[in-house]
C-alpha cells in the first residue's frame, strides 16, 4: 500500500511538472507580446516589468516541481531497491501507469465490499484461525475434567530350544528334563507357534475428584476463547468500518475529481477570454497574469484532487484484502522473489492528463 500511494504521488508530481513547463510557457509568450507592444509603444513599460516578475515566478515554481520530482523518485527507490547504488541513484522512474480517472465500476456495492473483505483480509483469517486453535485447547481442557479408563491386554511367546553345555559333578548334563538339543531356529518356532503362551489382561478407571489444577486450566481456556471471539467480532467492525470509510472516500474524490475538471476548464476559457480582451485593448497585462495564475491554481488543485482519488482505490483495494489480486501479484512469486508471470496492473488502460 505505501509503495502504491508512493507510485501516485511520483505520478502525480510529474503532472505538476507539466503544469508548471505550461505556465511558463505561456507566461513567457506573454512576456514576448508585451516587449514588442513596448517597442512600438502602445504599452507601458511597467507591464512588461510586471510580466518579467511573472516569468521568474514561474520558473521558481518549476525548479521546484523538479526537485520534488526526483526527491519522490528517491523515496520510491528505497522502498523498492535494498541498497540504492550509484547506477540506480542515476536512473530515473518512469511512470507508466498514469493518474486514474473515475469510472462506476470502481466504487463497488456496499454488500460486495464487505463480502471480499470479510473473505479476503488475512488479519482476519489469522484472527479466525487463532480461535480455531483455542477451541482445539478448549476441548482438551474440557476433556481433563472427564474420569478416565484404559483396557490392556499381554499375550507373550516364549522358545526353550537350545544347547546344554553344563554338566553336573557327576558327568551328567546340568539341564532340566534332559538334554536340550537344537539351536535359534527350533527357539523361533516355539516362538512364533506359540508352544508356552503368556496371557495377561486387565483395566484401570481414574476418576478425578476436585481436580483443583484441571479446573483452573478449563476456566483459563474459557476466558481466552471468550476473549479471542470477543476480538474476533472487534476485528469484523473494524474491517466493516474501514471498507464504509473507503467506499465513502471513493464517492468524496469522485465528486470532487469532477469538479476539479471543471475548474480547471472554467479557468481556461476565462483565460482565453481575457488574452482576447487584451488583444483587443479592452483588458491588461497584469489581468491577464492573475487568470494565468487562477488557471495554475486549478490544474495544480486538480492534479492533488485526482492523486487522492488514486489513493482512495489504494485503500478501497487494501480495506477488502484484494491489493494483490487487483495487481496481478502471486505470494508465492514475492516470497521467493522470483516472477512467474508479469503483474498486471489495473490503470494502465486509462489515465488522466493536465493540458494547458
Amino acid at each position: 500500500m505505501a509503495v502504491e500511494n508512493s507510485y501516485w504521488d511520483l505520478a502525480a508530481q510529474g503532472e505538476s511538472v507539466k503544469v508548471a513547463e505550461q505556465s511558463l510557457a505561456v507566461s513567457q509568450k506573454l512576456l514576448n507580446d508585451n516587449k514588442k507592444q513596448a517597442e512600438i509603444g502602445t504599452l507601458a513599460p511597467l507591464d512588461v516589468v510586471v510580466a518579467e516578475a511573472e516569468v521568474a515566478g514561474r520558473q521558481r515554481d518549476l525548479i521546484i516541481a523538479q526537485t520534488t520530482l526526483q526527491l519522490q523518485e528517491t523515496k520510491l527507490k528505497n522502498m523498492l531497491a535494498k541498497r540504492v547504488d550509484p547506477d540506480l541513484d542515476a536512473a530515473r522512474i518512469v511512470v507508466t501507469d498514469r493518474l486514474p480517472e473515475p469510472r462506476d465500476p470502481d466504487i463497488p456495492d456496499v454488500q460486495d465490499a464487505l463480502a471480499n473483505a470479510m473473505r479476503n483480509r488475512p488479519d482476519l483469517r489469522q484472527s479466525e484461525t487463532s480461535l480455531q486453535n483455542q477451541g482445539i485447547s478448549l476441548q482438551y481442557t474440557d476433556r481433563s475434567l472427564l474420569p478416565t479408563g484404559s483396557v490392556f491386554g499381554l499375550l507373550a511367546a516364549r522358545g526353550l530350544q537350545g544347547n546344554c553345555t553344563s554338566v553336573s559333578s557327576s558327568g551328567v548334563p546340568n539341564c532340566p528334563g534332559g538334554v536340550l538339543t537344537g539351536g535359534a531356529a527350533g527357539s523361533l518356532n516355539q516362538t512364533f507357534g506359540l508352544d508356552f503362551p503368556e496371557y495377561a489382561g486387565g483395566f484401570s478407571l481414574t476418576v478425578p475428584v476436585r481436580n483443583r489444577s484441571a479446573q483452573a486450566d478449563n476456566l483459563r481456556a474459557q476466558m481466552v476463547d471468550n476473549q479471542m471471539q470477543i476480538s474476533l467480532k472487534r476485528t469484523q467492525n473494524q474491517v466493516a468500518l474501514e471498507v464504509r470509510q473507503a467506499l465513502i472516500g471513493l464517492v468524496q474524490g469522485k465528486a470532487q475529481v469532477q469538479a476539479a475538471h471543471e475548474a480547471t476548464r472554467l479557468a481556461q476559457q476565462t483565460l482565453d477570454a481575457e488574452q482576447k480582451k487584451l488583444a483587443a485593448g479592452v483588458s491588461t497585462p497584469y489581468n491577464v497574469i492573475l487568470r494565468e495564475r487562477d488557471l495554475v491554481g486549478a490544474q495544480q488543485s486538480e492534479v492533488a484532487t485526482v492523486a487522492s482519488y488514486s489513493k482512495a482505490l489504494v485503500e478501497m483495494d487494501r480495506s477488502m484484502g484484494t491489493t494483490l489480486d487487483r495487481n496481478g501479484i502471486l505470494v508465492p512469486d514475492a516470497l521467493t522473489g522470483t516472477l512467474s508471470k508479469m503483474p498486471t496492473p489495473p490503470f494502465s488502460v486509462r489515465g488522466f492528463s493536465t493540458q494547458q
